[in-house]
């Protein structure tokens, strides 16, 4: 397994991979051919920004056995999505923020993103998962009382895409246990999400095959698999952090 991040440092930015503490940057195109170059550098001494910067960012809703349980939703045999603003994306420990108009409930959504690599059009399952370049951490920000305000049409895509409501990081892994890994969500330090990715209902690679039946998908569209039991709203001055095992911990503060 890699951990591919991409940092901001010396008034530039650049991508390498992380490993006991240093990032080897390389050059060239992440989802293409890169090569080493120059020395590691210590990763407290950068600041580590958003992976991956997609063209299109695709949300999941209700694809967690534990979650449709409880609410009483049935399973879906394809994935309910909706498109969340590329513009929303942020890196770790940047502030979440709703706008100043807005006053009404913010909750956090700890979830597993998957990166694509290679472009997926009309593609197989095969094709999909030999496409996933990697995985991680997504907090699907969702203003709640936008979503429900008009009861004849849910706002999702406004809901979700406030500017600084797509934190994603702290790093992009190459390879994943789906049946070990779990999604951890702690406020200021106390843990509220704690669930397993085993228990999703559309895994990765169908998730991608079956989009790619709609849209067109490139290297770097980044999709977040949804998420399940406790999601909350959070406030100001808290900090929330999801973790999941084998990529690290995002972390950002809400404002």
């Amino acid at each position: 397994m890699t951990l591919w991040v991409r940092y901001a440092a010396d008034g530039g930015e650049g991508f390498g991979t992380l490993a006991d503490g240093l990032i080897q940057p390389h050059r060239g195109d992440l989802f293409g051919a890169s090569e080493p170059e120059g020395p590691a550098l210590p990763a407290d001494a950068v600041r580590l920004l958003a992976p991956v910067r997609p063209r299109r960012f695709i949300g999941l809703w209700n694809n967690f056995h534990a979650l449709a349980g409880k609410q009483g939703n049935a399973i879906p045999d394809f994935p309910l999505y909706f498109l969340k603003s590329p513009g929303s994306v942020i890196g770790p420990g940047e502030p979440i923020a709703p706008p100043a108009a807005y006053t009404g409930k913010v909750l956090y959504e700890g979830e597993l993103g998957v990166v694509v690599g290679r472009m997926l059009r009309d593609a197989d399952e095969a094709e999909a998962a030999a496409a996933i370049f990697g995985y991680t951490c997504v907090n699907d920000v969702t203003a709640l009382d936008v979503l429900t305000a008009d009861p004849a049409f849910p706002q999702w895509a406004r809901a979700k895409s406030f500017d600084g409501f797509g934190p994603v990081g702290p790093a992009i892994a190459t390879a994943l246990d789906l049946a070990a890994a779990r999604v951890t969500v702690a406020l200021n330090g106390r843990v509220r999400q704690d669930y397993p990715l085993a228990d999703m209902i559309l895994p990765p690679a169908r998730i991608l095959s079956l989009v790619s039946r709609d849209m067109t998908l490139e290297p770097g569209d980044l999709v977040a698999c949804g998420t399940s039991l406790g999601a909350l709203p959070m406030r100001a001055g808290m900090e929330v952090a999801v973790t999941i095992d084998g990529i690290g911990t995002l972390t950002n503060p809400v404002r």
